[in-house]
């Protein structure tokens, strides 16, 4: 065997480009107004509606339950120092908050 042909890899399969590896919301809406009575309309609002009252929850600190999918809440994150990449520089950065989401044990189970 030479040098060259010790280093080739098998490459990994590539997934076809009609699968979409994202799922956005027109796609979402598609799929709700699919599954429902409801037009794409009706569906594009039904969604609209409940991420407004997630992101409404959230803000205000309450803690998000979505059965089969997982939680979201709101976690504190403590004043750290970090590197500014390039330069190396130490730079400050103040306490905030983020939001964080602990996924259900039956999807965990599934994936």
């Amino acid at each position: 065997m030479t040098k060259s042909s010790k280093k080739k890899a098998v490459a990994a399969p590539v997934a076809a480009p009609t699968e979409v590896e994202k799922l956005g919301k027109t796609a979402l809406v598609d799929l709700v107004a699919g599954q429902t009575a409801l037009s794409k309309k009706e569906a594009a609002e039904a969604i609209d509606a409940v991420l407004d009252i997630i992101a409404t929850s959230l803000k205000s600190g309450q803690t998000v339950g979505l059965p089969g999918l997982g939680t979201l809440s709101v976690k504190a994150t403590a004043a750290r120092t970090g590197v500014k990449p390039g330069t190396s520089e130490k730079v400050q950065i103040p306490a905030g908050k983020k939001v964080a989401f602990k996924v259900a044990t039956t999807l965990k189970a599934g994936l």
